[in-house]
């Protein structure tokens, strides 16, 4: 009886934690901080960098701290939603109670959409409207939906991770910088997400005829001179109580992928600022060898 509760007990924690689990990269594999590194200051609140080669944290300022998160939050929703999707050239009325409060809209009521063209519109503009409006298409309700996003939470490990609503207005869905690395690794592990995160800007026709174009709040993908490296997908958030916040995946001419995130920003420019600062710490202060 003892030795099988034993041996019980060491798979439930060995699958509670099998979404942490190293996962090693072939090509790469992160050695250490070289001889008489560099430090760096972050001035954000929080912040942390994931190696995405072995899934270990090189940087952490306050990363367990638990803070609300804003329109990061639309990750998770993203991941949701594509375990609910009904179809991408399914269309969608835009309906009354698709108009929520915050931000810019770029759909309004009566309007017919493409559910792919919500997506974007959701990822690439942090559009509050459109990401509900995602909700409803999948036929959940607002409280399923965010049950949802916290049972996903569990089943990845990020136990400090909770959500209020699919949006990211509510200062109740909250996470650590630690945290909101491991979730965009997964997100931006799906192509679906990935591919939307890396537009700057997308341009689309709603089924009644409305020409739209949509530009991303990631500034990082209109930068001239980002540096030796391209950004893979990036989510912006912001809230009075979260401050600025980003994270992004990065890739740099070796191939080596770093994920970057700075959460309780003091500006708007500031957290993609820190972001570049964090990653070409880390690729400058670390040894990596194939």
């Amino acid at each position: 009886m003892i030795g099988s509760f034993i041996v019980n007990l060491i798979l439930s924690w060995f699958f509670a934690s099998a979404s942490h689990a190293p996962i090693i990269n072939s090509d790469w594999q992160l050695i250490s901080l070289k001889p008489n590194s560099k430090e760096i200051v972050l001035n954000a609140d929080k912040g942390a960098v994931l190696s995405v080669s072995d899934r270990s944290l090189l940087f952490k300022k306050n990363s367990d701290k638990a803070q609300p998160i804003a329109s990061i939050t639309k990750l998770m929703t993203a991941l949701v939603f594509l375990d609910h999707n009904p179809g991408w050239d399914e269309v969608y009325t835009i309906q009354p109670s698709d108009n929520i409060l915050g931000g810019h809209l770029n759909l309004f009521l009566g309007e017919q959409v493409k559910i792919k063209d919500i997506f974007y519109t959701s990822l690439i503009a942090s559009d509050n409207g459109a990401t509900i409006a995602l909700v409803h298409a999948t036929g959940l309700s607002e409280e399923q939906f965010v049950a949802e996003m916290n049972e996903k939470a569990r089943r990845l490990s990020l136990f400090k991770t909770k959500f209020a609503d699919p949006i990211g207005l509510s200062d109740e869905n909250v996470s650590t910088a630690s945290e909101v690395a491991w979730l965009a690794d997964e997100a931006f592990s799906k192509k679906e997400i990935s591919e939307t995160t890396t537009k700057s800007s997308y341009e689309f026709t709603s089924v009644d005829g409305k020409d739209k174009k949509i530009e991303s709040t990631d500034y990082l993908l209109f930068d001239s001179a980002p540096g030796p490296w391209q950004v893979l997908g990036g989510k912006t958030g912001f809230t009075d109580k979260a401050g600025y916040c980003f994270v992004g995946r990065f890739r740099d001419n070796q191939n080596r992928e770093l994920i970057s995130v700075v959460l309780g920003s003091n500006g708007k420019n500031d957290r993609f600022k820190e972001s570049k600062s964090l990653v070409n710490w880390v690729w400058e202060n670390y040894s990596w060898t194939k």
